[in-house]
C-alpha cells in the first residue's frame, strides 16, 4: 500500500511539471515567419515578440530592388508558417521564389491600405510616347503607412497564430504609440526648416513617401529602383537644378553604389551631408539598426543639410 501511495504522489508530481505553463519540454516553438527584407522584419519582430522567429531575405545593407535568392532563401521560405512581403512591385523576385521553394502558406502584404504614390521615369516611354508611370514601393518611409504595415502584421500573425492574438495586439498597440510619437517629432524637426529650403538630393528616389508626409522635396538621378540606368541627359539636368537652386544637402543611401553621387557632389561642389538610411537598415549595433532608429539617423542629418540650402 505504501509503495502504492509512493507511486501516485509520483506519478501526480510529474504530470504536474508536465502541465505547468513553464514546462521547458512543452514550451511552444517560435512561429517559422519569413519577412523580404529587413526594415519589415525589423516591424514583424516588434509586433511578433518572442512568439515569432523572424528570417529576413534582404539583410542589412541589401538592396532588395536587385536580391537575387540562394537556395538558402527558397529553403526558408519552405519552413515558414507566413511570410510576410512589402508588395507595391519592391519584390520582382518573390514569386520566382515563392514557385521554387514550394510554399503554399499564407503570404501577408504589409502595405495593404497604403495610398500609392507615383511617379514618371522619362527614360521610359509609353506605347504612346508618353513617360512610363511608376509606382513607388517605399511606402515606409511615412511613419503613418509605417503604422498600417503594424496593423497587417498583427492581422496576419493572429490568423495563423489565434492563440497569440492578445500578446500580438498588445505589441502592435505599443509599437504603434512609438511610431506616432516619432511622427509627430519628424514633422517638428523638419518644420522648423524654412519651406524654401526644404530640397534634398538623395541616391535614388526613396524618399517620396517622406516627402509628401513632412512636406520636403527629393531629387535623384536615378528612379525608384537601383536597378535602373539614370540617363547623362537627366544627370545633367539635376546638376544644373542643384546649382541654380542653391541645394547643399546632398546624400548616399547605405544600399547604393556611391559613385554616381559622389560625381555629382564633384561637379556641383557640394559635400556629402551623410548617408540616409532607406530601403534597409544597418547592420546590428549601427545607427540604422531598426525602423525607429533608421528616422532618428536620417531626419537631423536632412535637417542640418536643408538648413545650408
Amino acid at each position: 500500500m505504501a509503495m502504492l501511495l509512493h507511486f501516485l504522489r509520483c506519478t501526480g508530481l510529474v504530470l504536474a511539471v508536465l502541465l505547468s505553463p513553464s514546462a521547458p519540454c512543452l514550451a511552444a516553438e517560435p512561429l517559422k515567419a519569413v519577412a523580404t527584407f529587413s526594415i519589415l522584419g525589423d516591424i514583424v519582430k516588434n509586433v511578433g515578440g518572442e512568439r515569432v522567429a523572424v528570417t529576413t531575405l534582404v539583410g542589412p545593407d541589401g538592396d532588395a530592388h536587385v536580391f537575387e535568392p540562394a537556395p538558402g532563401d527558397a529553403k526558408a521560405v519552405a519552413a515558414a508558417s507566413v511570410v510576410f512581403v512589402n508588395g507595391l512591385g519592391l519584390e520582382g523576385w518573390m514569386d520566382r521564389l515563392l514557385e521554387s521553394s514550394g510554399y503554399k502558406g499564407p503570404i501577408v502584404t504589409a502595405s495593404t491600405g497604403v495610398k500609392p504614390q507615383t511617379m514618371e521615369d522619362e527614360d521610359e516611354k509609353s506605347a504612346s510616347g508618353q513617360p512610363k508611370v511608376i509606382t513607388d514601393p517605399h511606402a515606409w518611409q511615412s511613419l503613418q503607412n509605417g503604422q498600417l504595415y503594424v496593423d497587417n502584421i498583427l492581422a496576419g500573425l493572429t490568423k495563423v497564430d489565434p492563440a497569440g492574438a492578445d500578446a500580438y495586439k498588445a505589441n502592435a498597440e505599443a509599437y504603434k504609440k512609438q511610431l506616432a510619437e516619432l511622427h509627430a517629432w519628424v514633422r517638428t524637426e523638419i518644420g522648423a526648416v524654412p519651406k524654401p529650403k526644404r530640397k534634398v538630393i538623395t541616391s535614388h528616389d526613396a524618399f517620396g513617401y517622406f516627402g509628401t508626409a513632412y512636406g520636403v522635396t527629393f531629387l535623384a538621378p536615378v528612379g525608384v529602383s537601383t536597378d535602373a540606368e539614370p540617363s547623362a541627359k537627366g544627370v545633367a539636368q539635376l546638376i544644373r537644378q542643384i546649382k541654380k537652386e542653391k541645394i547643399r544637402a546632398l546624400f548616399i543611401e547605405n544600399m547604393t553604389n556611391p559613385k554616381l553621387i559622389e560625381q555629382i557632389g564633384k561637379e556641383t561642389g557640394v559635400e556629402m551631408g551623410g548617408a540616409l538610411y532607406s530601403d534597409a537598415l544597418s547592420k546590428p549595433g549601427g545607427p540604422g539598426d531598426t525602423y525607429i532608429k533608421m528616422f532618428r539617423n536620417n531626419v537631423p542629418l536632412i535637417k542640418a543639410a536643408m538648413l545650408k540650402n
